[in-house]
């Protein structure tokens, strides 16, 4: 038996080592010099960016451990912008967390130690080529997530969000794995290619497919976040501290996309008839709900939540697009402005998540609307970088979230699916009303805290530069559009 190929894996690796050693060093170290761990942790991140970049230039498509991995350009960019999304939530959280008591007495670094583990398992996800892989990396990226969530133990919300999230979080997996077994049974297979040619020969009973995928698609459902599975998101992130927050709501869903990719595109292709539709009822209830229910919410972390599940109803229509009957011309181009609005959600998430976290401070969490009131007059560089990250979720030219909403539309629009075309545009202006109710608050309000926002530099340099991309990856969206199709062609083509 030949020894499998390691080079496409050395980034997970080397991670397990690093982050091994990272929780040893962690342990000798007292409170006073914990920055050390961040400062390993981001090196981790670097060490893994480094390997997966190197893979990435050479666009190569490489399986790997008897076909239950792969290395492919889709795969490699969405590493990428883990790495980046992880590496600006340890700058944004760190103070955060250090004033919460997170990083210090008996708790330690696990704050990083568990979002470095979380980072595995999403990459176990991006890789997987088998219903076994992709299953151990989601529970490798949820048994993490449900440790964060309860990481302040002594907070009230914190615990009661943990408990809902395991419970919910648990439930969908068992969705996910009962499909998975049924899929098995049906094929008498685990990888997703060989999966695909059984469907596609016709032997199979289509019953039991079809029970299969309706399980499989509401367990992808539940981890977007979408309707009706969404009743743990808003819970979850106005309970968990906010560095939390944003582990949960920007990195897991690239890993979530890609599974998405790797079961119903790569996996379950020839069923995409009936997929279909299931996508394009979860896009409209996501859309329709989450806009309406966010518009009643006070406080901004909520908002921001159900904010998210209406997103997420855009990244199913680009996924739904990608095939209609036996036209896949489309295809290419839908999954990739599918992902190119993943990226850009979660490059806008990162920031406005941290601008709560960088309001905040020791006894008072800034979440609220009211704590935004008047911000332009405490602080008109942070009133501006928020109206900017507003505009991007509201999809305002020229921002970043108007060139994703455009990608995602033109594929719809080009499916022949005018109506759904029309929804999607409608929901996103009611989506306006409560982005721009943010940036009302924020210039036209008297301010009600007068406190001083003190900000450590390296998280003042992060939040321009993520502001700044925002803004940059609106006006010339192209490299990276460009990116997200050959990456998307490369990878299903292989």
């Amino acid at each position: 038996m030949n020894n499998p190929n390691l080079i496409p894996i050395y980034a997970e690796i080397f991670l397990v080592v690093a982050t091994s050693a990272i929780l040893l060093v962690d342990m000798f170290l007292s409170e006073s010099k914990r920055g050390i761990t961040y400062v390993l942790s981001l090196l981790a991140l670097v060490g893994c960016a480094w390997f997966t970049f190197v893979d990435f230039q050479a666009g190569t498509t490489t399986y790997t451990f008897y076909n239950m991995v792969v290395s492919d350009p889709m795969g490699n960019l969405l590493k990428l912008f883990t790495y980046l999304t992880v590496g600006v939530t340890f700058v944004y959280a760190r103070q955060y967390t250090t004033e919460r008591g997170m990083l210090g007495g008996s708790l330690g670094g696990e704050f990083y130690v568990l979002a470095l583990f979380s980072m595995l398992g999403q990459m176990v996800m991006i890789a997987a080529n088998n219903f076994l892989s992709i299953y151990l990396g989601l529970e490798l990226m949820s048994l993490a997530t449900y440790a964060l969530v309860a990481l302040r133990r002594d907070h009230t919300m914190s615990t009661e969000a943990a408990m809902k999230y395991f419970v919910l979080g648990a439930l969908a997996s068992g969705f996910l794995l009962y499909g998975m077994s049924m899929l098995y049974g049906a094929t008498g297979t685990l990888d997703l290619s060989a999966m695909a040619a059984k469907i596609a020969s016709g032997t199979v009973t289509p019953t039991i497919l079809v029970f299969g995928l309706v399980f499989v698609v509401a367990g992808l459902a539940f981890k977007l976040g979408a309707v009706p599975f969404h009743m743990w998101v808003p819970d979850v992130y106005q309970g968990s501290p906010t560095g939390v927050t944003l582990l949960l709501g920007a990195a897991p869903k690239l890993a979530t996309f890609a599974i998405c990719i790797r079961l119903l595109v790569e996996g379950l292709l020839p069923l995409a008839l009936d997929w279909q539709q299931m996508l394009m009822i979860l896009a409209v209830l996501s859309l329709a709900i989450g806009n309406l229910t966010a518009i009643a919410q006070t406080n901004l972390k909520r908002m921001l939540a159900y904010s998210t599940i209406a997103q997420m109803g855009f990244v199913l229509l680009g996924l739904m697009a990608g095939v209609t009957g036996q036209d896949q011309s489309n295809a290419s181009a839908a999954y990739s402005a599918a992902m190119y609005y993943s990226i850009t959600y979660v490059l806008t998430t990162l920031g406005t998540f941290g601008l709560i976290m960088v309001l905040s401070r020791a006894g008072h969490e800034a979440e609220e609307l009211v704590d935004f009131k008047g911000l332009s007059k405490r602080s008109p560089w942070f009133a501006l970088v928020m109206t900017l990250l507003m505009f991007s979720l509201a999809g305002v030219p020229p921002m970043m979230g108007f060139a994703a909403k455009l990608a995602v539309l033109q594929t719809v629009l080009h499916t022949g699916q005018l109506w759904l075309t029309i929804f999607a545009v409608m929901a996103s202006l009611i989506a306006a009303f409560y982005y721009l109710r943010v940036v009302k608050t924020m210039w036209f309000d008297e301010p009600t805290d007068t406190a001083r926002i003190s900000v450590a530099a390296d998280k003042n340099i992060v939040l321009g530069l993520n502001a700044l991309l925002v803004v940059v990856l609106g006006i010339v969206p192209g490299p990276l559009l460009d990116a997200c199709l050959h990456a998307m062609k490369t990878t299903l083509q292989s």
